[in-house]
């Protein structure tokens, strides 16, 4: 019985301190990081410059290079839906000085579009930092255009199916998602005319090249304010609070719908805890100084700044949500 307590003791004892010596290891590594940052960041995003990306990816990189004191580049790498640029952060060293700004289309949207063929998979590669922001879409024409309404445009589409040509940033992308939900609930049936970017195609509705587009609010808004564009309504589930005028698409003829994008900071699997959390720590606290949020607020944007634990689930929702979408429409990307 003796011999059996003494083992038991000393049992306890070996769990007590190995638990103490990890617990010790772990500080010794978290104090043998090397300094963050050392030397320049580089931001990828996979989407052209112009768009409400582009302008939020901006912004985390001001906000990067004003608090860790080491400049941040934006790196514009738009193609094939976005892949080029993810693609390009998976296979970066996972030190932080390689980070990626991405939209909902190019990270939950592009595995049900092209499942095994990715080069990635995202929930294996990236780890989630925060979720930025979101953002209601517009639907927009040109003013030049005969369509003043989402009724009249439903109206135009049932009367002439497949004559209105809407434009998107790419096939698959969130743009042409959100109009191929359109579709579905309406029943109409019109023309998708894919660009390189959203700023190309936003270019295409002012000229009348196409006649509609499902676009950023914040990269369209101050064109709608010009009178370049007609909003005929926001994708949200409410009206905008800087486009108030403008209805929400589900009050102005299509009960139910209701989508937002949204915008993520993401780093190659692999990078320390350390640094991840460095980052977005960062970005978190920037999104909740007041200035700074009444100005996204004032751009059409809904600053978020989740935490890594909130993003992972809700980047798995939306990955489920649009999955449904595509397999529903059978969207094939080009």
């Amino acid at each position: 019985m003796l011999r059996i307590r003494s083992l038991l003791f000393f049992s306890a004892f070996a769990i007590s301190a190995a638990g103490v010596l990890t617990a010790r290891a772990a500080d010794v590594q978290k104090s043998a990081e090397p300094p963050y940052p050392a030397k320049p960041i580089r931001i990828i995003l996979p989407l052209a410059s112009g768009g409400s990306a582009d302008a939020l990816a901006r912004m985390v990189g001001e906000t990067l290079a004003d608090t860790l004191g080491q400049p941040v580049v934006i790196d514009n790498r738009p193609g094939a839906n976005g892949i080029i640029g993810v693609d390009l952060v998976v296979k970066a060293a996972p030190d932080g000085y390689t980070l990626l700004v991405a939209s909902g289309g190019n990270i939950a949207i592009n595995p049900a579009l092209y499942g095994a063929k990715l080069p990635f998979n995202v929930e294996r590669d990236l780890i989630p930092l925060t979720l930025i922001a979101t953002q209601s879409f517009v639907a927009h024409v040109s003013p030049a255009f005969s369509v003043k309404s989402i009724k009249e445009l439903i109206a135009l589409a049932h009367a002439k199916p497949g004559s209105i040509n809407y434009a998107s940033a790419g096939a698959g992308s969130t743009a042409h998602l959100m109009a191929v939900l359109f579709e579905s609930l309406t029943g109409v049936r019109m023309t998708h005319v894919p660009y390189k970017g959203a700023a190309q195609g936003r270019v295409s509705v002012m000229s009348r090249e196409c006649d509609a587009m499902f676009d950023g609010l914040l990269a369209a808004l101050p064109l709608i304010k010009a009178g370049k564009l007609r909003g005929l309504g926001v994708t949200g589930a409410k009206r905008s609070s800087v486009a108030p005028d403008i209805p929400t698409i589900a009050e102005a003829g299509v009960p139910g719908y209701s989508a937002d994008a949204w915008y993520g900071l993401f780093a190659p699997r692999g990078t320390s805890r350390f640094v991840a959390a460095k980052v977005s720590v960062t970005i978190i606290k920037s999104l909740q100084i007041p200035g700074k949020r009444e100005k996204l607020i004032a751009q059409g944007v809904e600053p978020v700044g989740s935490t890594q634990e909130e993003f992972v689930p809700f980047l798995k929702a939306e990955t489920v949500k649009w999955a449904k979408v595509v397999k529903a429409a059978g969207v094939k990307p080009d």
